[in-house]
């Protein structure tokens, strides 16, 4: 598969995924949270209204994505936005100590993560340019 190919592939499988986790999350509440099934309304209103956000995140990839070729500004800015959810992450570590230890290899891969697409982010548009050089000079 062409750097272009996983690109794509990836960006979708990001997309689905946060569109599955935040709709998850907004239908459960606080109760979808590992170890924190009760909080108040006023946590479970805050999980809820977030997790919306990152439906809309989810929206957000699937449609860069289906973009052709898909843009690296955009792939990049989504891409920073989820590695400041993984620093976020680690602040609150730093303040507040381990959090359940499913928060743990959620934090590597938003801090991980974001490598792979920002090497990948040009692929598209980089191959899209070669394939009109190559039809412009044949």
């Amino acid at each position: 598969m062409t750097k272009a190919g996983w690109l794509k592939g990836l960006a979708l499988l990001m997309g689905y995924s946060c569109v599955a986790i935040g709709l998850f999350h907004v239908l459960l509440g606080i109760a979808s949270v590992p170890g924190e099934e009760s909080a108040g309304a006023t946590v479970d209103s805050r999980e809820r209204f977030y997790n919306a956000i990152f439906l809309g995140f989810g929206l957000a990839w699937i449609w860069v994505a289906r973009q052709s070729p898909i843009p690296a500004r955009l792939v990049r800015g989504l891409t920073a936005v989820f590695l400041l959810g993984g620093v976020g992450r680690l602040l609150s570590m730093a303040v507040h100590g381990m959090p359940h230890w499913w928060q743990v290899p959620l934090t590597v891969l938003e801090i991980g993560l974001p490598a792979v697409y920002f090497w990948l982010a040009s692929a598209d548009e980089r191959a899209a340019a070669i394939r009109t050089a190559a039809s412009e000079a044949g």
